[in-house]
């Protein structure tokens, strides 16, 4: 039977140069979002079978639902509409 590898405790360091793991808490995250551009949360209430299939037509489009209700909406109302209804 094989061991088991030493688990590291929650507050443990990485291994290596004390300096890289200091100076990997400044790296940026691997997907960062720009504040600016989603800054407001819309909440909107959908039936059962609505959220059903908005969640499939999403999966198969390989995006996440926000990223395609936000295209969505991009296209419908596009800030050069000029529609003031």
């Amino acid at each position: 039977m094989t061991a088991t590898p030493p688990k590291r405790g929650f507050a443990t360091r990485p291994g290596g140069d004390p300096e890289t793991w200091i100076k990997a808490a400044d790296a940026a995250p691997a997907r960062a979002v720009d504040p600016a551009v989603y800054s407001a949360r819309l909440t909107i209430d959908v039936t059962q079978d609505q959220r059903a299939r908005i969640k499939i037509a999403a999966f198969q489009r390989g995006v996440t639902v926000a990223d395609m209700l936000r295209e969505l909406l991009a296209r419908e109302f596009s800030p050069s509409n000029g529609d003031a209804t």
